[in-house]
């Protein structure tokens, strides 16, 4: 071995130490008593997953279903990168958080998020929420107030509510929801594939074009929900009435809505929504889809951080 590279070993508690070098998304910001952390545990003893990027005034994103918190990468690193910390969560039954059986409503979902803020201590903060991510911050503020936030972002959402009813004629009729969650127990891997290669990013419509990359990270981040948790959130996203949640808002308030989004009507989201909350401010991309997040990132992420600009505390 004289004059070459010796073998590297493993010596014992390596591992460990290398397991605090990751590079990001898995460097941890120390707990109040200065350890490494990537979790908040809830009261019911799940652990959620968060990434916790930058410093400044913090900013919360919320994912849509059945993503997970990777879904906010663009956004997250580029408000990150302007002076914020932007903190993003895998909700339960997703992603790297605990799968469990029980909890998967939005006021469990809701009640998850109070706990990674106020477990993080975080104050004014912005809560930004995607798809099914726009009904959790929505009952969040309903549940819990807003004495923590400061401005609120409501991104192809859900609210204010989904499914046609008598009380909401021009909702999406309930075969939708019914076929979403047929497909999810006859064969969920093809129809988490049909979505991104159809009408979540518009590829569906003629002259689009979405890299395959992207409707591979969507199916990716898709499979790595529970099976049981993405069933239960169709009915979460698309039956929970969020009408007298957006009634209380009392924080300026953004909301985002694609004019083609074929997953949510702008008609049946963003336009109501921004019907119900006082001094709602309403900017419509022509022509986009429900997945903005990845097809107008960069629209998006600017039209983010001018918000965020304007919050005078």
């Amino acid at each position: 071995m004289h004059g070459q590279a010796r073998p590297r070993t493993h010596r014992r508690g390596q591992g460990l130490a290398r397991r605090h070098d990751l590079p990001a998304p898995y460097d941890r910001r120390p707990d109040r008593k200065g350890r490494p952390m990537s979790f908040v545990t809830t009261s019911d003893g799940t652990r959620i997953f968060y990434k916790d990027w930058g410093t400044g005034r913090p900013v919360v994103l919320s994912h849509g279903w059945p993503l997970n918190s990777d879904s906010w990468e663009a956004q997250q690193l580029f408000l990150a990168e302007n002076g914020f910390r932007v903190i993003a969560h895998d909700r339960r039954g997703h992603g790297r958080s605990t799968q469990t059986w029980h909890g998967n409503e939005m006021d469990t979902y809701a009640d998850d998020l109070a706990a990674l803020i106020e477990q993080l201590d975080l104050r004014e903060v912005t809560l930004v929420g995607f798809s099914t991510g726009g009904g959790e911050i929505t009952r969040y503020i309903g549940r819990h107030g807003t004495s923590r936030v400061a401005q609120a972002v409501l991104v192809s959402a859900v609210p204010p509510l989904m499914v046609r009813r008598d009380d909401n004629p021009d909702g999406v009729p309930i075969e939708v929801f019914d076929g979403l969650r047929a497909g999810s127990l006859a064969d969920r891997s093809q129809l988490y594939r049909d979505l991104a290669d159809g009408p979540f990013f518009g590829h569906n419509r003629d002259g689009v074009e979405v890299s395959e990359g992207i409707r591979r990270a969507f199916w990716l981040q898709s499979m790595a929900s529970g099976h049981r948790n993405a069933y239960e959130s169709i009915a979460a996203f698309s039956a929970t009435d969020f009408r007298g949640d957006l009634a209380t808002f009392d924080v300026p308030t953004l909301v985002v809505h694609g004019d083609d989004d074929q997953v949510v009507p702008l008609a049946v989201g963003g336009r109501a929504s921004a019907a119900l909350v006082k001094g709602a401010e309403l900017i419509v991309y022509p022509g986009a889809p429900h997945g903005i997040t990845d097809t107008h990132k960069e629209q998006l992420g600017n039209d983010l951080l001018t918000f965020l600009k304007g919050y005078e505390a």
